[in-house]
């Protein structure tokens, strides 16, 4: 079973970085608070954004500056998860509440060369997922991951 937890919940006005807050009420278009730049980048179907610490290091090795969460525009920020096991359609239970599920792999876009000038290539296999929100609810750093079963 796919197993994880949040590191960090991010929010921002638009565009890059997002910044850490301590919890955020997620609904049916994503968190409370935060905003895109461009309609694209949300919606329904792209309404939260997963990332994972593990990429973060993987990218940090090849160069990229990234010491702090929501760097690349994530909402939450995991550890532990199995990312080459999921795929679109997996349910993400959150906490106790928080039901989200797989829409796409997250495509990389050019507004992360203002990162380096190597994106959005550079992130292709590690870009993180696009969620919908089947069941809102609370977010905060701590909560733990876990892949939903089939009735949830």
């Amino acid at each position: 079973m796919t197993r994880g937890v949040v590191l960090a919940v991010c929010l921002g006005p638009g565009g890059i970085p997002k910044h850490p807050v301590e919890e955020a009420l997620v609904e049916q278009l994503g968190l409370v608070g935060d905003r895109h730049r461009f309609q694209r980048h949300g919606g329904a179907d792209r309404a939260v954004c997963l990332f994972a610490i593990e990429d973060y290091r993987t990218l940090k090795a090849d160069g990229v500056p990234c010491d702090a969460p929501g760097t690349f525009g994530e909402n939450l920020l995991t550890a532990g998860l199995d990312l080459a096991a999921l795929r679109p359609g997996d349910r993400l239970l959150v906490g106790e509440e928080l039901l989200l599920e797989i829409h796409d792999v997250r495509a990389p876009c050019g507004t992360l060369k203002k990162l380096d000038p190597r994106f959005p290539e550079l992130m292709v296999g590690r870009s993180g997922f696009v969620c919908r929100v089947v069941r809102g609810g609370l977010v905060r750093a701590g909560l733990p991951i876990a892949l939903a079963a089939a009735s949830d």
